[in-house]
This record gives C-alpha cells, sequence and structure tokens, in this order.
C-alpha cells in the first residue's frame, strides 16, 4: 500500500477454490505375459485381449462407458544369462495396454473387479476428473469469488486507513502486475487449475467384491493480483 499526492494506491491478492465430487473415471489397464514360446504367449494376449474388450463393450452399452480404446499388442524377445555366465533360452514377452472412460464413479469398481478376472490384466491407475462442462462451470464461480476476494479486501484496507470506496485500476494473474513473480500460471502466477485425484498402482488380481472406491474431491482454485485507488 502506497500514497501518491491524494490519492493511495493498495496491492492485494485475492483468491478461491472449491473441492468438488468427481464425476468421470479414467481406467488404464494393462494385458501381459511372457513365456518360452512367442506363438502361446501372444495368443493368451490376445484371447484376453477379446474377452476384456467384450467386459468393457458390455459395460458400454449399459451406459456406465462412454468409450475407451486399447493399443496394439506389443512383442519383444529378452534373453536372460545363467548364474554361470552363459545364456538362457528367449523369453517372449506381449502385452498391450488401454483406458476406459466410466461417466458413472459408483460403477467403476464393478470395471475395476470386472478386469482382473483374467490373469493377465492388471489395474495400472484410476484418473478421477470432472466433465468438460462441469469444470468450465467451477472455474467460472471459483474466479469471479477470488475478484470478489480481492475487492473485499481492498475494501478493508481502505475502510482502515478511513479512505473511501476502493477503485479497481488492475487485475492480473499473480506476479503480472510487477512484471514477474514465481509460480505456474503465465508471468509466474498461478492460474486457476484443476487437480486429478489418482488412485495409481492398483494391482486387483483375484477380484474378491467390490473395492470400496472413496475418491478424494477434485480441488479447483483460482488468484489474482489486484490493484486499486482509495482517495
Amino acid at each position: 500500500m502506497s500514497a501518491s499526492g491524494a490519492e493511495t494506491v493498495i496491492t492485494v491478492q485475492g483468491a478461491a477454490w472449491a473441492d468438488v465430487k468427481p464425476e468421470q473415471c479414467i481406467v488404464r489397464f494393462t494385458i501381459a505375459t511372457d513365456g518360452p514360446e512367442r506363438a502361446p504367449v501372444v495368443e493368451r494376449v490376445t484371447a484376453s485381449l477379446d474377452a476384456v474388450s467384450a467386459t468393457i463393450a458390455a459395460l458400454q452399452d449399459a451406459g456406465p462407458v462412454t468409450r475407451w480404446s486399447s493399443d496394439r499388442v506389443h512383442i519383444s524377445a529378452q534373453r536372460p544369462w545363467n548364474s554361470d555366465g552363459t545364456p538362457a533360452p528367449l523369453i517372449h514377452h506381449a502385452g498391450v495396454s488401454g483406458r476406459a472412460v466410466v461417466s458413472d464413479v459408483h460403477a467403476v469398481a464393478d470395471l475395476v473387479d470386472a478386469l482382473p478376472v483374467h490373469e493377465t490384466v492388471a489395474i495400472d491407475s484410476l484418473e478421477w476428473s470432472l466433465t468438460d462442462a462441469r469444470l468450465a462451470h467451477e472455474r467460472y464461480e471459483v474466479r469471479t469469488r477470488a475478484v470478489a476476494d480481492a475487492l473485499e479486501k481492498a475494501e478493508v484496507l481502505t475502510a482502515a486507513i478511513g479512505l473511501g470506496s476502493a477503485t479497481a485500476v488492475a487485475l492480473a494473474d499473480p506476479g503480472m502486475l510487477d512484471g514477474g513473480g514465481s509460480g505456474g500460471g503465465p508471468g509466474g502466477g498461478p492460474s486457476p487449475r484443476m487437480e486429478k485425484s489418482m488412485m495409481m498402482a492398483m494391482d486387483a488380481r483375484g477380484g474378491g467384491g467390490s473395492l470400496p472406491l472413496r475418491p478424494e474431491p477434485i480441488r479447483v482454485e483460482a488468484a489474482f493480483d489486484a490493484r486499486f485507488t482509495a482517495r
């Protein structure tokens, strides 16, 4: 806060956030196996992929899965070495990765339970998120409240030093009013962002009933620097 003649300049930062329940989830999975013979290894992965495709397609027809995809089957071979330094027989590897987008968070556990029924399948991660429309709405609300927070702070300061109402003259991402700063957004300030809540590396092989999935809320936040004048 500084004074220039009869006018006082006040610079504050406004911030706001919201914790929102996830609306959808990306289930990432891998199908992989290995063995001494190339053909049986490829056949096992291909058969598992066919079975997984049928499982996901059934959920897609029912509604919870909105879209899904899988990569091509990757095949490789590696020759291990025995402890005495002699080469061992080749080990052949085959694998494929895929992802399914589940629009109903309550149906995620059903898919997580269903996929590992096949012994070659492992769940790699669950990535919880919001739909684009909901994210846009939450960002609008949070940004509006961040600006209101900056105005409230400025009005408190002007009242504390006995001045009239504050008039906004500049609004920017954190650090940009002074042409610098630190942070992740343009000019160094943190821009509004959505943080994905993730459940990583879930080895759910073997099933055993529905998993009690309780994803963390997704935080949407915003911050702005604002400059006001008051007399």
